[in-house]
């Protein structure tokens, strides 16, 4: 962000904090927080005893009606979001409720190492609650769909960012062909799945921790970037949690945590007549769909917006399409096609 756009983020977050703080004085300081992967960039900034999440989005780029939207929707269904105070379209500012720094991702990687097993496990079933109510409480009906051009457009960025972009191979038409016919059977086993809203992006970094005397003990997570929210296959964002591409966990523990969500959407209604077998098909070929999507667009963040770090993520991601896309005899051609020609070019450029 230009020094320019951060002077009149500050002179707006200064303006309405006056509004909003009377006893506020002078301009209000803004401290990066963080900048994600997409062209928005957080900022803390306080005024006494409060302190607040100041965006910048810039319009050009990023929607923020959609954020704003998304949010209210969310927090309307008793889903722990930020909540937005304030909003300027047209500079791209929001002012946001600070949910402190605690990242998931960081605890876990603190408690996995202690092997605290007990907090690891409260942790993802509390994670897996709000996955639960979410998909039962938020109105899909207000989503956009989950369909079959978007899970295509977003499968094809593996061929377009990852294999010609990145690795600079070079597919003659049998590898097109073969990849275009392993994408159709993903679109049309995620097509197939219950309907129901889905967070998109629900992992360990988006996920927080929360001050127990702001909000409350045993709260749950706060969840954040959510804007890209959609109507679509019940098995997402649990795959999304559970093989997350920034923190690995042994099969047997993803496998309870997963039949843990089976088990309280059963007996909460949310689900019927899915057995087990089923659902840990939907959620093994869910999470290859995720996995392509997510290597094409850390290639891209490396190529377009000069963001390598996403670079060093792409190896475990590519670790958990292959260990599940061998269990399922419809994909064999693509995974011996993927080792012969993808994962030791991969191997010399990652």
């Amino acid at each position: 962000m230009s020094e320019s756009r951060q002077e009149k983020l500050g002179i707006w977050v200064s303006q309405v904090l006056k509004q909003l703080l009377p006893k506020s004085k002078g301009e209000a300081a803004l401290s990066l927080v963080s900048g994600d992967a997409s062209f928005r960039r957080y900022y803390r900034t306080r005024s006494g005893d409060s302190h607040f999440i100041a965006v910048d989005a810039p319009p050009e780029q990023e929607n923020s009606k959609t954020f704003v939207r998304i949010s209210n929707l969310f927090r309307e269904a008793g889903v722990s979001a930020p909540k937005v105070i304030s909003v300027d379209y047209e500079q791209g500012f929001m002012l946001l409720d600070d949910f402190g720094d605690e990242l998931y991702l960081h605890k876990l990687l603190d408690l996995q190492l202690e092997g605290n097993h007990i907090e690891i496990n409260f942790l993802y079933e509390s994670a897996i609650d709000s996955v639960l109510d979410i998909q039962a409480r938020v109105d899909k009906e207000r989503l956009d769909p989950y369909d079959k051009n978007e899970l295509h457009r977003e499968m094809s960025l593996f061929e377009e960012w990852f294999c010609e972009g990145f690795l600079k191979l070079e597919l003659d038409e049998q590898a097109k062909t073969l990849i275009a016919e392993t994408l159709k059977f993903l679109e049309e086993a995620a097509l197939s799945q219950p309907q129901v809203a889905v967070h998109r992006d629900f992992h360990s970094r988006n996920l927080m921790i929360l001050d127990q005397a702001e909000f409350g003990e045993g709260a749950s997570p706060g969840i954040i970037d959510f804007q890209d929210a959609v109507c679509g296959p019940y098995t997402y964002d649990l795959v999304s949690l559970l093989r997350d591409a920034y923190i690995r966990w042994d099969s047997e523990l993803v496998d309870s945590w997963a039949l843990y969500y089976l088990e309280q959407a059963k007996s909460s209604g949310l689900l019927e007549n899915i057995e087990e077998a089923q659902f840990l098909r939907d959620f093994d070929l869910m999470g290859l769909q995720r996995q392509l999507k997510i290597i094409g667009i850390f290639a891209r963040l490396c190529i377009r917006d000069n963001k390598p770090r996403y670079l060093a993520d792409i190896p475990l991601v590519i670790q958990y399409f292959l260990e599940v896309s061998q269990r399922y005899t419809e994909l064999r051609p693509f995974v011996h096609w993927f080792k012969q020609s993808v994962e030791p070019l991969a191997a010399t450029k990652l």
